[in-house]
């Protein structure tokens, strides 16, 4: 039969009338909201594990942390700077060795203390070196270097304290130049301080070219990091010490210092800027080097090595 039609005698199925879904498609299409936070979700798995560690009262929420670049390790690339930096005894964690790579005595002599002190070898591609070191010129040696740990400032008086000694605490505002803390660090050790306070931002931090300056004294010598210089000061002199800055505009000479028995935070700034005014304003007495009219300044770790000898001598009288 043409024309594609059905064929006589059977019946025709024709589908019963539907019912509307009332509009339940429609709400299920719709969006639900963000999604909550997980210890808000019903399928959360830690959820009974800490009710029950709390008594059933929900845990609080901690804030995220944020994760500042000296909290993560510091890689220093080059062959001279490596075993530089291996020779001078700078805590590290691994070293990463190119695969394939032309050995000198650099390399051999930086692989031998690593495998001595027990550090990591690593055999990378250069392509990981390249995206370790940040595309500098690593020559196919890499060396990671952990994040220093600081301490708290309060943490300096109580080593002092400890040590039954009269506190002397050496304090940095506006220093950047790493080998100018790592030069402070040698002096701060060697005339009997007990340790070096650094503000929190745009300031030097304990990184590798501070370890190689300070020549191995950061490893007994305690770094501590203010929030805030001034507040730290502050809470010194709430403490019982007495803040004495150091700065080329000083009203007083540095042999001069009738306060060098007492316990002292010694405070110094940056050989351009000097003291900040509200570090200055805190200061108890502000204290100059006498020096020769054609050198306008010292750089922070000269300036703070004379500083030191000084209040030692004092102290010694």
């Amino acid at each position: 039969m043409a024309g594609g039609g059905r064929a006589s005698g059977r019946p025709s199925k024709k589908k019963s009338p539907t019912k509307g879904s009332g509009g339940k498609v429609r709400r299920s299409l719709e969006g639900k909201g963000a999604t909550p936070p997980a210890h808000m979700r019903h399928w959360y798995k830690d959820r009974q594990r800490e009710a029950a560690a709390t008594g059933g009262a929900r845990p609080a929420t901690p804030a995220p942390r944020k994760v500042r670049r000296d909290d993560t390790n510091e890689i220093v690339g080059g062959r001279n700077p490596v075993v530089e930096a291996l020779r001078a005894g700078i805590p590290a964690t691994a070293l990463y060795v190119g695969q394939r790579l032309d050995s000198d005595d650099r390399v051999r002599e930086s692989i031998k203390i690593a495998a001595d002190r027990g550090i990591a070898l690593l055999e990378v591609s250069r392509e990981r070196l390249d995206r370790l070191t940040g595309g500098t010129h690593h020559q196919g040696l890499a060396l990671q270097i952990p994040p220093y740990e600081y301490a708290h400032p309060d943490d300096l008086v109580s080593f002092a304290q400890d040590a039954t000694e009269v506190p002397l605490i050496v304090a940095l505002d506006s220093v950047t130049d790493p080998r100018n803390l790592g030069a402070i660090a040698r002096s701060t050790t060697a005339f009997g301080g007990h340790g070096i306070v650094v503000p929190q931002r745009r300031s030097v931090g304990v990184t590798a070219g501070a370890w190689k300056t300070s020549a191995g004294t950061l490893a007994h010598l305690p770094v501590a990091r203010a929030a805030n210089l001034t507040s730290t000061l502050r809470e010194y002199r709430a403490a019982g010490l007495f803040v004495v800055g150091l700065d080329g505009d000083g009203t007083t000479e540095l042999g001069d210092l009738q306060l060098a028995t007492e316990p002292l935070v010694v405070v110094v700034g940056s050989e351009g800027k000097g003291l900040s005014r509200l570090v200055r304003d805190t200061c108890d007495v502000v204290v100059r080097i006498p020096m020769h009219a054609a050198a306008e300044s010292l750089n922070a770790g000269v300036a703070t090595g004379i500083a030191l000898y000084e209040i030692a001598r004092l102290r010694r009288g």
